[in-house]
């Protein structure tokens, strides 16, 4: 019986905040040292943005998290190989709930603070390889492909004028 599994069915649209409180978690919060830190070491571009995630404070570029907060440890997002050597340094997979990583991001080494020059060069790498993605609409709705849009147009057209 250890091993088994309980899924829990959760509504589309439901945001971590909210799964965590429905399951009794709690969000670590960072410390002002905490934000004041990231916000020192994020590249201060245009395309930079800072803004809540998680509870937290996150770095996108063109819509894409790049880098952020969770309480207190620090996570970038980045290619697999450039991850697992951040892994050998003590870093591990972030995991904003336990058993839950998100693909594609590391957590840094608890150390990101005292070592501020190569916390820099996690948080440049991880800008410049999430700014060779795609961009994310400010809404994060996608628009409607054409496929769909000229399902639509047929459809208004079969019915006949309103």
């Amino acid at each position: 019986m250890s091993n088994m599994l309980v899924y829990h069915w959760i509504p589309c649209g439901t945001t971590i905040e909210s799964v965590s409180a429905m399951s009794g978690m709690s969000m670590p919060k960072p410390s002002e040292d905490a934000k004041a830190a990231f916000t020192h070491l994020v590249p201060a571009e245009p395309a930079v943005t800072l803004r809540p995630m998680f509870g937290n404070l996150s770095a996108f570029v063109n819509g894409n998290m790049f880098a952020g907060l969770f309480g207190e440890d620090l996570f970038v997002r980045l290619p697999d190989d450039e991850a697992e050597a951040i892994r050998k340094q003590g870093g591990r997979s972030f995991e904003p709930m336990p058993g839950h990583a998100m693909k594609g991001y590391v957590t840094v080494p608890s150390t990101w603070r005292s070592k501020p020059s190569a916390t820099h060069h996690f948080i440049v790498s991880a800008l410049a390889f999430t700014r060779t993605m795609p961009p994310k609409s400010a809404t994060g709705k996608k628009a409607p492909s054409a496929k769909a849009t000229s399902k639509k147009a047929s459809a208004k057209k079969a019915s006949g004028p309103s």
